[in-house]
């Protein structure tokens, strides 16, 4: 048996591209506006229990939709916090991010949590519709791959129009989109509620996926989408917005492929919030550690080239002499 089996590819692949819609979520709010939203764990709970809500009552497709929904009027209240109260952004993630504990305890009728086994799932659907096909077994990363591109490319089109432009310009300097008579307020809440629909929309589906929504599902997801953020900038760089959108996905995927082989491992899963610690900080210092060595090497070369020259081994010393 080989260190990665089938089963664990297609499972790594699937679950990186849900985590992906959450990476695109930061990298909508962190890269572009930059702004640290916090209510990120918060906002996929939400998402999740909405969705699984939905589910339950036998919408599977709406009840994504309304996780959408739900997750843009947390960045509404989010955004509005900060720019009609003066609330700094973390605190505001911090405050949001505390009262959707309870919100999301009401959505699933004050319960831990939701089992939706034996109901449809927009996965079980098209289950079906493929098994005919032949590829049944790859359906649920069929329809994944189709939902990410699908977001992205909407992503990409969206941060060309001109209301795109101003949001990236509102996060570049603010004081010159004021100045140039374009709300930034009005920019940073578009921005979130964009960037938060993104993460109840990777809730409702993880919901789906897992067949079940529970209260602390969403600890830590601002940890892996912003290791998968940085994993992306740093293979792509910060080049094109394609290129950028790109490698959040990507990023996404292979934290969930690093995930995949800490299990492999068997390194025991109290220890993956210190693996997800551990990787967001090399993706960060990795940048640093490249600009280092190539100093360290650089002056390594400089020192043998002054040796050299003392020892009357330049080819130029020697014609000059």
């Amino acid at each position: 048996m080989g260190f990665f089996t089938a089963g664990i590819v297609q499972t790594a692949l699937e679950v990186g591209l849900i985590y992906s819609l959450i990476a695109l979520s930061l990298f909508l709010s962190f890269s572009i506006l930059n702004i640290c939203d916090l209510s990120t764990d918060g906002c996929y709970t939400l998402g999740c229990a909405v969705g699984a809500t939905m589910t339950i009552a036998g919408h599977p497709v709406l009840g994504i939709v309304c996780a959408m929904a739900a997750g843009a009027c947390s960045g509404f209240v989010t955004a509005s916090l900060q720019t009609v109260f003066g609330v700094p952004s973390i605190l505001a993630g911090i405050i949001v991010n505390t009262g959707l504990y309870t919100v999301n305890l009401a959505v699933m009728g004050f319960s831990s949590n939701l089992s939706i086994f034996g109901k449809d799932t927009v996965f079980s659907m098209i289950a079906g519709l493929s098994d005919a096909a032949g590829w049944g077994d790859w359906s649920a990363l069929v329809l994944l791959l189709v939902l990410v591109g699908a977001a992205c490319l909407l992503l990409w089109w969206f941060l060309g129009t001109r209301l795109g432009l101003s949001i990236r310009a509102t996060g570049d300097s603010s004081p010159m989109v004021r100045a140039s008579s374009i709300n930034p307020g009005l920019m940073i809440t578009i921005g979130l509620c964009v960037s938060n629909s993104l993460t109840g929309m990777a809730g409702a589906l993880i919901a789906q996926y897992n067949k079940m929504a529970d209260i602390n599902l969403g600890t830590g997801m601002v940890t892996i989408a912003l290791a998968s953020l940085i994993i992306g900038e740093t293979l792509f760089g910060r080049g094109k917005m394609p290129a950028r959108i790109a490698g959040v996905v990507a990023g996404a995927v292979l934290y969930r492929f690093i995930m995949a082989i800490a299990l492999r491992l068997n390194v025991p899963t109290e220890a993956f919030k210190l693996v997800s610690a551990l990787i967001v900080a090399v993706a960060i210092a990795a940048p640093a550690a490249k600009e280092m060595l190539r100093f360290q090497m650089e002056k390594r070369i400089g020192r043998r080239t002054r040796a050299r020259a003392d020892a009357g081994d330049n080819p130029a010393d020697k014609e000059a002499r």
